[in-house]
């Protein structure tokens, strides 16, 4: 367990847990990514209740514009397998709306997710980010992901084949 404090949010946005009542407005930045087409192989977000089923509940966080109350971003992890040697691993997908883009929010956001992963025991944080979002590239990069490899024509999107590289974030605080 971590004695870490809370992360600090940004003027203006506060980060705090996700809930059921940020449903409608996190599927709407969610499918916004995924029309952008360089989000993920998904192209429909899911049900809230398909959503909720597969993140996990400690790990969801929004970021909310404090002058509107409407959510901006937000941030969550899903387990990888269910075989106890994988216990400490999660793969994680983070989200701004566009509007919000380069304010910071996506480094807030993961800053949450890793101080809550961190806390609660969990040593490596996963994803996948195809190879043209350099913007995730980046902002995972400045959070202390290293890029692990690159899976090559590993799925079609859009009738073409898509390159995924794999990211990953050891924490400081597990000792792994």
């Amino acid at each position: 367990m971590s004695d870490r404090t809370e992360p600090e949010a940004l003027p203006g946005v506060t980060i705090r847990p996700m809930t059921e009542t940020d449903a409608a407005q996190v599927l709407d930045i969610y499918q916004t990514g995924l029309d952008d087409g360089n989000a993920s192989f998904e192209t429909t977000a899911p049900t809230w209740q398909a959503f909720d089923a597969a993140k996990l509940p400690l790990h969801r966080h929004v970021a909310v514009d404090t002058s509107t109350g409407q959510v901006i971003g937000w941030v969550a992890a899903s387990v990888v397998s269910d075989r106890c040697v994988y216990a400490g691993v999660v793969e994680h997908s983070v989200y701004v709306h566009p509007d919000h883009h380069g304010r910071g929010v996506g480094t807030a956001l993961l800053n949450a997710l890793i101080h809550s992963t961190e806390t609660e025991g969990i040593w490596t944080i996963q994803s996948g980010i195809f190879p043209e979002n350099t913007a995730s590239l980046r902002l995972h990069e400045n959070a202390g992901f290293r890029v692990v490899g690159t899976r090559h024509h590993i799925g079609r999107h859009h009738d073409r084949w898509r390159d995924v590289v794999l990211i990953e974030r050891r924490s400081m605080v597990t000792g792994v």
